[in-house]
């Protein structure tokens, strides 16, 4: 570096993070598209902080190819949604073009906008003009135009900023979406205040010293309803599905084009032996079986943005003192642990109910989530046998048509989602969310509270570690992993394809790794899919398919 020290560079990138967490609402609201597909202030602040994580974990006086691994490591792993991706590949390629150069310049900041905007552009089959690959590519212009001006790399990072978010200004112009809605592109908004984070921080220039004449923000709301397009940032498939594949034998273009036949939005990016895969596409187990069949699966994320858009549309409605209209269908589900709501929220439900084995909603809150659903059709899914009463219950009273899915345990409601279908009839769902998961074994691990016996009569101590299969207590013993794994034998574990485990709010990190690993050495054909839970008193729940 010739005038910034690493220190330096590292409490900007920091800064960037805090400046882009604090602003992402703003961003969020900017999103008009009928497929959210998460909201892009969120998702690219995400991505940020998982790059700030990866830095602080550096040991003092890293060398700076491991602070550019960190970052693009970091950014590879922490992204969210098409707008985390894309940010991932902007600061991949910021970080190879600084690799190359022998001092950080204005020349050398001039050809890492360069390959930024190659290794981004790469990343998208199709790009848009008007979105953040615009601006990114504005953004680079100006780079450019300062070294032929051969202006001090202060001045060229200030004018970079400036015409970012002159290039946001810009979107509406180019993406008749965004004029339609009076809005400006909000990937590009939220690069733009990516970059101001982190060139104020660096020049030590006081907060908003370049956006301060920015008004694309006070040109109005989005309208509550609008119409599908078919672009990079809309999508006609019903999922958005993401994750991280593990392979050292992925072929990233064969794998680009399977995404290409089964939806839009494509991208898979990283190299091996790790890649970040995000599609839109109504199969999603049919996209993950592509990549099962060619590596680890992991961190995978599976959002209903039908559910998204229409969510997002009673939120604006609510702003602007509209009364949003019922819609089609909604699901109410029971959970313990923030984990499980958020993973059952992204598979579609509506409402989540907080509730489980020790702390029983009654039949007035699972009615007051019906309504909250403001839905014309209900679907409950108790997730505990000792809720499905009230559940009944609640269906019987509800004032809008309503039913049950006897769901016993989470990890059967995960698979009840998958059968779900926001436009079918209440009788069809009911159907084909039983069906989804009837054919999931679910097993608990918790500690005895008292004397007892187990299925085969055996004796049970207070405060032995037991596993409960579907009810009945088939495993005993001093540790959690000793359980899961004598439960998993009694469960005939070989026999399945995939499990589900989800760590207790008291069950470590590194204790969940440790498990993980005993099981991949005991069952080398069975996939596993690893979430924080947090619910309380079961360190582990699991579930076999």
């Amino acid at each position: 570096m010739s005038e910034f020290s690493v220190i330096d560079v590292l409490g900007a990138i920091a800064a960037a993070s805090e400046t882009l967490s604090s602003r992402k609402d703003e961003i969020n609201r900017l999103n008009v598209f009928p497929v959210p597909d998460g909201d892009t202030g969120t998702n690219m602040s995400l991505t940020l902080e998982s790059v700030v994580r990866n830095l602080q974990a550096l040991p003092a006086g890293a060398p700076l190819a491991d602070v550019r691994h960190a970052i693009t490591t970091g950014a590879l792993m922490g992204a969210r949604g098409n707008s985390g991706v894309i940010t991932s590949q902007i600061l991949r390629g910021l970080c190879e073009g600084v690799g190359a150069a022998e001092r950080f310049d204005t020349a050398a900041l001039a050809a890492s906008f360069a390959k930024a905007v190659e290794v981004s552009f790469q990343a998208v089959r199709k790009p848009v003009e008007g979105t953040i690959l615009t601006v990114l590519k504005d953004s680079a212009e100006a780079a450019k135009e300062a070294e032929k001006r051969a202006l001090p790399l202060d001045g060229a990072l200030e004018s970079i900023v400036t015409e970012a978010y002159a290039s946001v200004h810009r979107t509406p112009e180019l993406l008749p979406v965004l004029k339609e809605n009076n809005v400006v592109d909000a990937g590009g908004f939220g690069l733009a205040i990516l970059f101001d984070g982190f060139v104020t921080a660096l020049l030590g220039k006081e907060s908003g010293a370049f956006g301060a004449g920015f008004e694309a923000l006070g040109q109005g709301a989005p309208k509550v309803e609008i119409e599908h397009i078919n672009d990079w940032e809309g999508s006609e498939y019903r999922y958005c599905n993401e994750f991280l594949v593990e392979s050292d034998t992925l072929d990233k273009d064969a794998a680009l084009d399977f995404l290409a036949t089964m939806g839009d939005c494509e991208l898979c990016v990283g190299s091996n032996p790790r890649f970040k895969v995000h599609v839109h596409s109504n199969r999603p187990d049919e996209v993950l079986a592509y990549f099962l069949d060619r590596g680890q699966v992991f961190e995978v994320f599976i959002h209903n943005m039908d559910l998204q858009s229409a969510e997002r549309n009673e939120k604006l409605a609510a702003e602007q003192g509209v009364s949003a209209e019922p819609k089609h269908f909604g699901v109410v589900a029971v959970c313990a642990g923030e984990g499980n709501a958020k993973i059952l929220e992204n598979l579609g439900v509506d409402v989540v109910v907080s509730g489980g084995q020790t702390m029983n909603p009654s039949t007035a809150d699972l009615l007051a989530a019906v309504q909250k659903a403001n839905a014309a059709n209900v679907v409950i899914l108790p997730n505990n046998s000792n809720i499905i009463m009230a559940a009944n219950s609640a269906a019987e009273l509800a004032e809008v048509s309503c039913g049950v899915v006897p769901t016993k345990s989470v990890p059967q409601a995960f698979a009840a989602m998958f059968g779900y279908d926001p436009e079918g009839t209440l009788e069809e769902n009911l159907e084909s969310m039983a069906d989804a998961c009837a054919e999931v074994k679910t097993g608990e691990v918790t500690t005895a509270i008292k004397d007892s016996h187990d299925s085969q009569g055996n004796p049970i101590a207070e405060g032995d570690v037991i596993g409960i299969a579907d009810g009945s207590i088939d495993a005993v013993g001093s540790t959690v992993q000793q359980v899961v794994m004598d439960l998993l034998e009694s469960m005939d574990a070989a026999d399945a394809d995939t499990l589900t485990l989800l760590a207790g709010e008291d069950y470590p990190d590194g204790q969940m790794d440790a498990l993980v690993a005993a099981v991949q050495e005991a069952y080398d054909d069975l996939e596993i899919d690893a979430h924080r839970g947090g619910q309380p008193l079961y360190p582990v729940v699991l579930s076999l398919e």
